[in-house]
């Protein structure tokens, strides 16, 4: 099955990029066709390291919006790639709109394309208030993976015993623990603009990565997968 992916979370610095960055090097692992669009201006954190597969898309207009649901139109219903959509924060309110007046989440059911909200989270509150907001504009019928991001901090207590929290999985969103990789090894993989195949796999940069860092990226790799094979992607 085919899916849409909006990876989340509305404000900055949660790690929606290193999320995209990460299911697509699961889809590029799966052998799964998908195609990726980086909706930050001022980083690009996507498309500099999946160069390759994901490309900028503008949200400030419907025609720039349109190009995340364009790669489905032409391809046969066994051969629609997944598509990961990088979303910048700020970007709500436009791709609400945008989704609405498309009816974009019955056109792509009839289509048997799944669409999956992603959001990221860390263990302030505002995590908490802007899930509830994303449940209330999108209600039932889409799909919802909250990511707890350790690398965002450890005490989830507030989002695991908020309303938000059951009203989620009231509606069947499914909870990823997402592990901190370690920082000094993300950092040398940032300052490479290197894919996470790349950095385990080329040895050839200034910041190439030592034997005991590549062994843990592949170990949070490999952890990692384990939560996404049970997701609906």
């Amino acid at each position: 099955m085919s899916s849409l992916n909006f990876i989340g979370g509305e404000k900055g610095g949660v790690g929606k990029s290193v999320v995209a960055r990460l299911l697509a090097q699961y889809f590029i692992d799966q052998d799964k066709a998908f195609v990726g669009f980086d909706t930050d201006r001022s980083h690009n954190s996507f498309t500099r390291f999946y160069a390759d597969y994901a490309a900028p898309v503008l949200v400030d207009s419907f025609e720039g919006l349109d190009q995340l649901v364009g790669v489905f139109e032409d391809a046969p219903a066994g051969e629609r790639p997944r598509v990961i959509v990088d979303l910048a924060a700020q970007t709500a309110a436009p791709l609400a709109r945008w989704i609405k007046d498309s009816d974009l989440i019955a056109l792509l059911s009839d289509m048997g394309i799944g669409v999956n909200f992603w959001h990221v989270a860390d263990v302030g509150k505002d995590s908490v208030d802007l899930l509830d907001r994303l449940l209330d504009t999108y209600g039932p019928g889409v799909n919802y993976v909250i990511v707890k991001n350790l690398g965002r901090g450890t005490d989830f207590s507030q989002l695991e015993e908020s309303s938000a929290m059951a009203k989620a999985l009231n509606m069947g969103a499914r909870v990823v623990t997402l592990a901190q990789l370690h920082e000094a090894s993300m950092r040398k993989i940032d300052r490479q603009n290197a894919s996470f195949w790349a950095a385990i796999n080329n040895q050839s940069y200034v910041d190439s990565l030592g034997m005991l860092e590549r062994q843990r990226v592949k170990n949070w790799l490999k952890k990692s997968y384990e939560s996404f094979d049970q997701l609906p992607i």
